[in-house]
């Protein structure tokens, strides 16, 4: 698990993917842009704005309104030599793609005796609170981290959104990039003056004593209110930043909960059968000595995410409850009676 390092830069959140993407494309002229409005649009969010100027048609190509063709033709590409980065535009469409990612990038170093390598990144933004309705705010997630071969990386930060990129590119496997689309705007530390980072390394966001609280993406600025709330009722709250979830830094999170004994997950995904299931079962597993309340999850409801905004906040974590949660898990008695 890494600290924080020395920034050189303060950069949006979009910003950070936007050179995280010219930098690898410079470096590697093998890595290739494409999906719908990505080139002479720069992106239905803006993100890949001006590589198509920089880099040309031929690195930066607008696909037609079709998932199964943009991520097909990525899996050929990577089979043949090239990098491709592909966005599909709203996560919810990911369902369109799901026979060659799961079926085919998933599958292809396994079936082929370890003769092929899928090196391509798929980027999609995920996520609520941009009244999108209900087939444009889902977090999937969950879906994806549960195929063997398959990374998922989730970052919260304009840093890592730009290190962890540039570590998706040069990995040889397929990767899942997910971005929010409530961060594209936000403003943080930016470039670091080290290398990429690791997929799979977690790190300490906010240090504390008395629990674990374990998030990734834009939940983490909620949960970093909550523990400046508890702050100031006298309790000391860890926030752990995962940046994704396939693989997951179960190590880092069970040192935490060593020290802590407590824990909650919290994800904006729904909380049934959601990736906070498996990391409470896991930590369950490994930290069960050492844990005085069961480890707690805090996602969305499971329903339809609402059009309408008031309905769309009341479905998804907010503070209030999440403070709630974190306030029955520390009033357990060190004792334990579960």
């Amino acid at each position: 698990m890494t600290q924080q390092t020395a920034v050189v830069s303060e950069m949006r959140f979009g910003q950070a993917i936007n050179q995280a993407l010219i930098d690898e494309m410079d470096a590697d002229a093998t890595v290739v842009v494409f999906g719908e409005d990505v080139g002479a649009a720069g992106g239905s969010f803006g993100v890949s704005r001006g590589l198509q100027a920089r880099f040309g048609e031929s690195r930066v190509r607008d696909t037609p309104i079709s998932e199964a063709a943009i991520v097909g033709a990525a899996v050929g590409a990577a089979m043949s030599g090239l990098r491709p980065v592909v966005e599909i535009m709203f996560m919810d469409f990911i369902t369109l793609a799901m026979d060659a990612l799961v079926n085919q990038a998933a599958k292809a170093n396994f079936m082929f005796g370890g003769r092929f390598t899928v090196p391509m990144v798929l980027r999609t933004p995920h996520g609520g609170g941009l009244s999108a309705g209900p087939q444009h705010s889902q977090c999937l997630e969950a879906w994806l981290a549960h195929v063997p071969g398959l990374k998922v990386v989730i970052p919260g930060s304009p840093g890592d959104a730009y290190h962890l990129l540039r570590a998706a590119i040069r990995d040889p496997h397929p990767v899942i990039f997910v971005e929010h689309k409530g961060l594209y705007g936000s403003k943080g530390p930016g470039i670091a003056a080290v290398d990429p980072l690791p997929i799979g390394q977690a790190r300490i966001l906010r240090a504390g004593t008395d629990l674990t609280l374990v998030s990734y993406g834009a939940m983490l600025g909620l949960a970093n209110k909550a523990a400046d709330t508890l702050a100031r009722e006298g309790r000391s709250v860890e926030v752990i930043d995962l940046r994704g979830l396939q693989p997951w830094d179960e190590t880092a999170v069970a040192a935490s909960v060593a020290r802590t004994r407590r824990c909650v997950v919290l994800h904006e995904a729904v909380t049934a059968f959601g990736p906070g299931a498996e990391i409470a079962a896991r930590i369950t597993e490994l930290c069960f000595a050492d844990l005085v309340a069961p480890v707690g999850r805090v996602g969305s409801d499971f329903i339809p995410i609402a059009f309408a905004p008031a309905q769309e906040a009341a479905t998804r974590p907010q503070l209030e409850p999440l403070l709630q949660r974190l306030r029955q898990c520390l009033a357990s008695n060190p004792s334990r009676s579960f």
